[in-house]
């Protein structure tokens, strides 16, 4: 990756558990990295830039209103994002993943690839990809912990992807699903309170 924000100075990262957060579509690594003063300290947080130009902001593939992608965009930058990981994970006790809107999308597209990879994904306000190519890929031995936050009245993931996310969570994970009434689509501190509960029970722990 090219652009990464890190939590800790890199003197003091060395044994930690990592948490990779991937941001959402038209913004940047800059909205993840707000977010660490909110998140366990035991962490070091890394939050990464997509790939993909999005006006004058990122995202990781193009993405149109309905939530429809090129399956080619999905893989280069889940590929990516995997060979950044393998770069540092040596480094750090487990890798976590955080992803907020199309990043949730990414982060469990990392996770169906590599379900082995990691200790705990999060997603919030986001959706799991509906791909035919990922469902056939995918093979868990174990139901990882999955945390799902989100704004039930959220106007920008339509009901379709709602309903295939909701599905996919409840039969391939080991889910913690929490609704923030009034919360829209965007992350609330209440949400964090929880994502930081979380972390620590089954990471920390």
């Amino acid at each position: 990756m090219d652009t990464v924000v890190w939590s800790k100075p890199e003197a003091e990262r060395a044994g930690t558990p990592l948490l990779v957060m991937l941001h959402g579509y038209g913004t940047d690594e800059t909205r993840m990295a707000a977010l660490f003063p909110n998140l366990p300290p035991a962490f070091t947080c890394a939050a990464l830039r997509g790939p993909k130009v999005i006006g004058d902001h990122y995202g990781w593939f193009l993405l149109d209103y309905f939530l429809t992608h090129d399956f080619a965009d999905v893989i280069a930058a889940t590929n990516s994002v995997f060979s950044w990981i393998d770069s540092v994970k040596d480094r750090h006790s487990s890798v976590s993943l955080l992803g907020y809107s199309q990043g949730m999308a990414m982060a469990s597209t990392l996770l169906r690839l590599r379900p082995e990879g990691f200790r705990a994904v999060v997603g919030l306000s986001g959706f799991v990809l509906d791909n035919e190519l990922l469902a056939m890929s995918e093979a868990f031995d174990a139901r990882p912990p999955f945390f799902w936050g989100r704004d039930k009245a959220d106007p920008v993931i339509n009901d379709a992807a709602t309903a295939h996310t909701e599905d996919w969570l409840h039969r391939n994970t080991q889910l913690t699903a929490r609704s923030y009434p009034g919360m829209g689509h965007s992350i609330s501190p209440a949400e964090l309170v929880d994502v930081g509960a979380f972390l620590r029970h089954y990471v920390l722990r």
